[in-house]
């Protein structure tokens, strides 16, 4: 696959959005950033990791006011930029020791991900891209030439060709890594919440992930390292709020479409962001699917971290402790 950089400007930086050399390894071979930024609905947190481990250095969080941030593919996403670059330049002033560079992190749903079949797909960049442009063009509720796409294989069940695929409309992204620079920071890596904490998952086996940020749930389910389902949905509520029947069923048909795809079940599922209701949550998966049902902090991936990095995790900010499992530290 063609290096990085090769490519030019924005799309250089969103080849990094979440696909690699080898998706297999789950972005482990991204840039050794310490230094990790989250753009959420309601908050914007930073990290700094230690450069000789897998241990949380410092930390900062501010919220953001309600309707500061309207996550979408399509529209413009930052409705109150001065109160987002007010609390980006706060956490950032307080994680950052010098002039570097900064990983970013954004709502899920201002990127698309596409897990695509393909009998064959040419490894010559300025050939493939336009048949994926061709493939999505349907999928898509913009003018897909409008967008930067980034991509990597992986194999399927019974071994077929799949391209993972993320795509991201250019002035979107463009919104995020404006605030960044307006903080004085410049974005090496920009990648979707969700896809930062997959590394924190088992590597063994399938496992469902679900995931709340604000009310955007999404349901992933990865086995042996592969992603084999990937969904991210507005819910009616926040996790404060939301009817656990209203997961069950957002989780089914994903839940369906991977035991119809892979003629297996599920291992295990992990949960995360429901905050002082995931108990409620958690026995209602388990109650469902018959499986070990356990939060995301307790996860394979997150046994290497230190005490505060899964206290983090327990908070809602997994996003941040999984860049640490990416190359973070």
């Amino acid at each position: 696959m063609i290096s990085p950089a090769q490519l030019p400007g924005l799309e250089a930086r969103l080849f990094r959005i979440s696909l690699v050399r080898r998706v297999d390894r789950w972005l482990r071979v991204l840039p050794r950033l310490p230094v990790v930024v989250e753009i959420a609905q309601s908050h914007v947190a930073a990290a700094r990791w230690s450069n000789t481990g897998l241990q949380l250095a410092s930390v900062a969080i501010e919220s953001l006011p309600p309707g500061s941030l309207m996550a979408s593919p399509v529209e413009n996403n930052i409705t109150q930029p001065d109160a987002v670059r007010t609390a980006f330049r706060s956490v950032l002033s307080r994680v950052l020791d010098h002039s570097e560079s900064i990983a970013l992190l954004i709502p899920d749903p201002a990127v698309r991900l596409f897990i695509l079949p393909f009998d064959s797909l040419t490894r010559r960049r300025q050939d493939a891209l336009p048949l994926l442009r061709w493939r999505l063009k349907k999928s898509m509720p913009f003018d897909v030439e409008e967008t930067v796409l980034s991509w990597s294989r992986q194999a399927g069940n019974g071994g077929n060709l799949e391209i993972v695929t993320a795509v991201a409309r250019q002035r979107i992204i463009r919104e995020y890594e404006e605030i960044a620079e307006s903080a004085g920071a410049q974005c090496a890596v920009v990648l979707s919440s969700t896809l930062a904490a997959l590394p924190l998952l088992e590597e063994q086996g399938a496992t469902l992930l679900v995931r709340m940020c604000g009310k955007t749930m999404a349901t992933v389910v990865v086995r042996d390292s592969k992603l084999c389902v990937y969904r991210a949905t507005e819910m009616p509520a926040e996790a404060a709020l939301l009817d656990p029947q209203a997961m069950l069923e957002e989780i089914f048909p994903a839940v369906a479409y991977y035991q119809d795809t892979w003629g297996a079940s599920l291992d295990r599922a992990r949960i995360s962001g429901f905050g002082a209701r995931g108990e409620l949550f958690r026995a209602a998966l388990a109650g469902e699917l018959k499986v070990p049902v356990d939060p995301l902090a307790d996860a394979e991936g997150a046994k290497h971290l230190d005490a505060p990095a899964k206290d983090l995790i327990r908070q809602g900010f997994d996003a941040l402790a999984g860049w640490a499992m990416n190359g973070g530290s």
